[in-house]
């Protein structure tokens, strides 16, 4: 009965053991990509054609006038800064397309940490969790989103495919180290066990 009982124990303290390390492997994971990322992120006020239409209209805008900016070169709270200082123009972009599309929908922006589910842009996917990101609100912002991110700069490359290009995985590999880059990148079957991993326990 001894035998058993310190048998179950070991067993115990063995798969105690297991899930810690795991745990603490995905969580430090998750940490560290989602520390690396600002996000932008743009919601419709519904899933109809016009108002989804109107959506990208928006991000159109928005865009080209974050390229005049120049995100290239910014540390992520230098970015975070950037987009605090012109958020007013931001807004003003976002209201006047709006208006000019013909709908009279109010818009709200806000920087803060947000839930985001899993994302995918091009060859890139981003594990669910919270992330540092500016937010679009369209109307009711019940609508399917899009998003991108402001550091590392990936919104500036091809938006309609969301092909990610050489120049912008280099600087994803300048901020994230072998494993959480590959993690995000790659799409092999260890790849795909441990994006679920982080997904499980960021949560």
């Amino acid at each position: 009965m001894k035998k058993i009982k310190f048998t179950l124990l070991l067993t115990f303290l063995f798969l105690a053991f297991i899930f810690t390390t795991i745990s603490s492997y995905a969580e430090t994971v998750f940490t560290d990509i989602s520390n690396n990322f600002f996000r932008l992120h743009i919601l419709a006020n519904s899933n109809s054609t016009e108002d989804q239409a109107l959506k990208l209209k928006v991000r159109d805008e928005i865009l080209n006038y974050m390229n005049t900016l120049s995100y290239d070169g910014l540390t992520k709270q230098e970015a975070i800064e950037l987009t605090k200082n012109n958020l007013a123009k931001f807004e003003e972009i976002a209201f006047n397309t709006i208006h000019l599309a013909g709908y009279n929908y109010p818009v709200n922006l806000e920087i803060g940490n947000f839930y985001f589910p899993t994302k995918e842009y091009g060859n890139i996917s981003l594990p669910a969790g919270y992330y540092d990101a500016l937010k679009i609100e369209i109307g009711e912002a019940k609508g399917n989103n899009w998003w991108c991110s402001l550091f590392p700069p990936l919104c500036f490359v091809d938006i309609s495919s969301g092909v990610v290009d050489d120049s912008s995985e280099e600087s994803l590999k300048e901020n994230l180290n072998s494993e959480e880059f590959s993690i995000i990148t790659e799409d092999s079957e260890t790849i795909k066990l441990k994006f679920k991993l982080v997904e499980m326990f960021s949560k």
